[in-house]
């Protein structure tokens, strides 16, 4: 087995693991974040509308019936000050130069400011019932935030969840290739050995069958035919060193073979290696685009909630300013009487 290589394929996931849980975690702080400050956006809303509300009771507390202007149109003590303006609408002294008689002071001025406060009534109820249902609408908008919020995160859990099948399924082929490469090794160098034991047998079975270390007799043999006359011995004849020269040519040309067979092993090695390292980088970008996909998908989802969230906050702010007009509805009424 190729440890180093096997080494640095561990070290270098190790290092993709770290950069995609840095990514994540991330991510997470990001949530959480904008999270914090949706909040704070909300509670800042509240106690705008809270203020603007105790601002409202705190002038109608304040107002006194002293400090207004139509003071002097209700003031109960009005007839003790002053004698009556007239007796009746054709009142001779009520003439135009002695400014007795104005428009909605006319004999009928009960019964005319009593339809006018059940008028004022009947808009205070109506403006209570449009705040009732603008209450109403929000509990149901942010009902809706919030049930689209959980499914927003069981879709993070579910894509998380996928990504960690698809990683474990990349690892498990990953060590089935590493296994059948470490299998395909030892099989290789056990045929190497074999082959290494064959030669040896064979090369030593031919030195002890050999005419140099057998000593043929035929080469220089006594007349007695018992032993090697040394003086006669020439050495080998030309047939012999032409089958040696033949054989060793056929030794260095098995050689040569052998050792193109075992580059061009190796070459298919490095090419299914290579192949292997390339599919993985392939899926590895694969799951990089998903991710980055996923990504701006949810991005641009939390881009739309921002904006329906800002325009519903503005929508509800202009709503509160539309609700209080009470003082305009006193500032209506003095016109009208007058």
């Amino acid at each position: 087995i190729d440890k180093d290589a096997l080494d640095v394929q561990v070290k270098e996931r190790k290092i993709q693991e770290a950069i995609e849980k840095a990514r994540h975690e991330k991510f997470a702080n990001d949530m959480k974040k904008n999270d914090r400050l949706m909040c704070l956006l909300e509670e800042q809303q509240k106690r705008e509308i809270k203020d603007m509300n105790k601002a409202l009771k705190e002038f109608q507390k304040n107002q006194t019936p002293e400090t207004r202007r139509e003071f002097d149109l209700n003031d109960p003590q009005a007839l003790k000050k002053d004698r009556p303006a007239r007796v009746s609408d054709t009142d001779p002294r009520c003439t135009i130069s002695g400014m007795q008689k104005f428009a909605g002071e006319d004999l009928n001025y009960e019964q005319r400011m009593k339809f006018q406060k059940e008028q004022l009534r009947e808009w205070s109820l109506q403006q209570q019932k449009d705040w009732k249902t603008a209450l109403a609408d929000q509990k149901l908008a942010d009902d809706l935030y919030d049930k689209y919020r959980v499914e927003i995160d069981r879709r993070i859990v579910e894509l998380q969840r996928q990504e960690e099948a698809s990683r474990r399924a990349v690892c498990a082929a990953t060590k089935d290739f590493n296994r059948t490469q470490a299998a395909e090794l030892a099989y290789k160098k056990e045929l190497d050995l074999s082959q290494t034991l064959r030669d040896n047998m064979d090369e030593i079975t031919f030195l002890l069958r050999g005419d140099f270390l057998s000593e043929n007799p035929a080469q220089a043999l006594s007349p007695l035919g018992d032993r090697v006359l040394v003086d006669r011995w020439k050495g080998m004849s030309p047939e012999q060193l032409m089958a040696i020269r033949h054989y060793q040519k056929e030794q260095v040309q098995e050689n040569l073979r052998m050792k193109e067979q075992e580059r061009q092993r190796d070459a298919e090695w490095d090419r299914q290696r290579v192949q292997a390292a390339r599919a993985q980088i392939l899926l590895e970008r694969e799951l990089q685009r998903q991710h980055r996909e996923r990504r701006r998908d949810l991005d641009f989802m939390n881009a739309e909630l921002s904006q329906e969230q800002r325009a519903k906050n503005i929508h509800l702010k202009e709503e509160a300013y539309s609700n209080v007009p009470t003082a305009q509805y006193y500032a209506q009424f003095n016109t009208t009487t007058r």
